[in-house]
């Protein structure tokens, strides 16, 4: 597996292949809320392997490290895919000198963001009819 900066112009067919097969597919995220105006200044990340593109993530600069989109496909799961998505957006954060990084994560996904060293800093809220928390990450 490759973990690669995305070009979002040119690698935009697979995030949205990867991201619509994750969010629309299986958690019924509405398709047209999925991209979102964020998208083209976010830095994306593609995890690539023989097959092509297995999952994504992105993090946005602009509103002070915010991570977001990790979507790795069903068939790649518990294999480390979002673990290494995370450890390369955690390097670009580093790259860009911020010291903290923050997501709006899944409640469901709350586990894998504390073995990244991420801490709950809110009350559950809904995001597409999805629960999540806030989780901030000292880098």
């Amino acid at each position: 597996m490759n973990i690669r900066h995305a070009d979002f112009i040119s690698d935009l067919a697979d995030i949205r292949r990867v991201r619509f097969a994750v969010f629309v597919d299986e958690q019924q995220v509405p398709a047209e809320i999925e991209m979102d105006d964020r998208d083209p200044v976010c830095i994306h990340l593609l995890a690539l392997d023989t097959e092509g593109a297995v999952g994504t993530a992105r993090i946005d600069l602009g509103r002070s490290g915010k991570v977001g989109r990790l979507a790795v496909l069903a068939s790649h799961r518990r294999q480390g895919v979002g673990m290494a998505l995370m450890h390369g957006l955690h390097q670009v954060a580093v790259e860009n000198q911020l010291a903290k990084v923050w997501c709006n994560a899944q409640v469901s996904a709350v586990p894998f963001y504390q073995r990244l060293g991420y801490r709950v800093t809110s009350g559950p809220f809904y995001e597409a009819d999805i629960e999540h928390v806030r989780m901030d990450c000292d880098i």
